[in-house]
């Protein structure tokens, strides 16, 4: 039903404003570092703040979504998070102080955090199984478009009007959204039977059995609210474990560092392309192979395309650490943490002879994080938790996803430092081996299934 796919649409435009958020940094960090103005200008410590300090607005983001996710309902926490966002950026437009800059990106990242939570269940809830998987992929695919949206916009634009590009999305979602429905689920969790009725008449058609639906729906919904001692049973605590577990291992494939640094890759490897250029190469690396995943997710798997994607990323990071250890000339290096440093003191004969192979690593490492464990986690969280606790154990999801985010983008110098680079990528390498290890031992496959049987698997 092509109303299914509008509401879809209407939900994946605050993972596209977010995406924005994301990359609003990238081009925006060289032109504050160059600003005339004193009071707005960043120097190096500042610059790596504007860039992290999202994460933490979206762990708090996290949260707040958990909460209001079961209380408001899913719809109108997506209208809600637009607030944020288009305040976000109009404190940064107007900001006087480098703290205004900040204040403004931790709302963004505030907005972030609660579309990241939100828009996956919502989808999963609206959904139908054959197409659940590829509009749950469309929750990064998404992300990846508006990130490679603010990048190809900050060629162009100056920071200011950037911003104001970056804030139309998510007043687009707020308009379009006011004429989609709830989500059925929630609605009969708040005994709203006729309403969720009419939710699956526009988001099924007029020739489909509603009452069918509705009464499958019911089955699963269970009146009471969570209290602790529900944390003892199997079908709360082990769909939790596998979801935090999930948002651990994406980030410590080190997806996050790798982008944050991809320009100096690009630079040092003597590919002449302006840093801006590197970023929209990755970039456009990354919406490709998200969109082949999201078309292929209902066809081949969950779990497949973690494994393809998992063994890819390790031995792409494999391959880095090796260009850094045929690189670098002697350890002694290893104590000065900077990565320019540690790249421009390389022996210039090895470097240049070798240059592809940092490119083509980076390259293959960011197209399977995108084909694999940069959606499916997102997805599986979606389908796997119960109706009951549905926004606490996305929020602790979420939370952990960001926080690692935050942890892994500020203490990558502090690793090189410690482990060296080519160490540092072999234990993202390690890290990766392990994802794939755990996902055969303990992630669900959910492909093809309604939530109420997967509900009914973890019970």
């Amino acid at each position: 039903n092509k109303k299914l796919y509008l509401a879809a649409f209407a939900a994946v435009l605050g993972p596209l404003s977010f995406g924005f958020v994301l990359g609003y940094s990238s081009p925006v960090i060289p032109e504050l570092r160059k600003i005339a103005d004193p009071q707005l200008r960043l120097d190096s410590n500042q610059a790596s703040w504007f860039g992290v300090v999202v994460t933490l607005g979206a762990a708090a983001g996290g949260i707040l979504g958990g909460y209001l996710v079961d209380k408001v309902g899913r719809k109108l926490s997506l209208m809600l998070c637009s607030v944020p966002y288009v305040f976000g950026y109009i404190v940064i437009i107007s900001a006087p102080s480098v703290w205004m800059l900040y204040f403004g990106r931790i709302l963004t990242g505030l907005a972030s955090g609660i579309t990241s939570l939100v828009v996956p269940v919502y989808i999963s809830e609206v959904s139908h199984p054959k197409v659940r998987g590829m509009l749950g992929s469309c929750v990064q695919l998404m992300v990846v478009t508006g990130i490679l949206g603010a990048y190809i916009a900050g060629i162009t634009l100056k920071w200011r009007w950037l911003a104001m590009l970056c804030s139309l999305p998510s007043c687009i979602m707020l308009l379009v959204m006011s004429f989609m429905p709830e989500t059925p689920r929630f609605l009969l969790n708040q005994n709203k039977r006729s309403e969720a009725i009419a939710a699956l008449r526009f988001l099924r058609g007029p020739r489909v059995d509603h009452e069918w639906e509705c009464r499958q729906i019911e089955a699963s919904v269970q009146e009471e609210g969570l209290s602790l001692s529900d944390f003892k049973n199997p079908s709360i605590y082990k769909p939790l474990l596998i979801g935090v577990a999930l948002m651990f291992f994406q980030q410590v494939t080190g997806i996050n560092a790798v982008m944050f640094y991809a320009e100096t890759i690009f630079e040092d490897a003597c590919f002449r392309v302006i840093g801006v250029m590197a970023s929209v190469v990755v970039g456009s690396i990354q919406v490709c192979f998200t969109a082949v995943a999201a078309l292929i997710i209902d066809k081949t798997g969950r779990k497949v395309l973690l494994y393809i994607s998992g063994i890819i990323m390790a031995l792409s990071t494999a391959l880095f650490g090796l260009y850094f250890k045929m690189v670098l000339p002697n350890r002694n290096n290893s104590s000065n943490p900077d990565v320019w440093f540690t790249l421009n003191s390389a022996s210039p004969g090895t470097q240049s002879s070798i240059s592809w192979l940092a490119v083509v690593s980076l390259g293959l490492f960011v197209a399977g994080f995108a084909l694999g464990w940069g959606p499916v986690p997102w997805l599986v969280i979606s389908e796997i938790f119960p109706l009951k606790a549905r926004g606490i154990l996305s929020s602790a999801c979420v939370l952990t996803n960001w926080v690692m985010a935050f942890l892994v983008t500020k203490e990558f110098h502090d690793f090189i430092g410690f482990l060296t680079s080519y160490g540092t990528f072999w234990l993202f390498s390690a890290f990766c081996c392990l994802n794939v290890t755990f996902t055969a031992f303990y992630v669900p496959e959910t492909k093809g299934q309604t939530l109420e049987q997967i509900e009914a698997y973890f019970r």
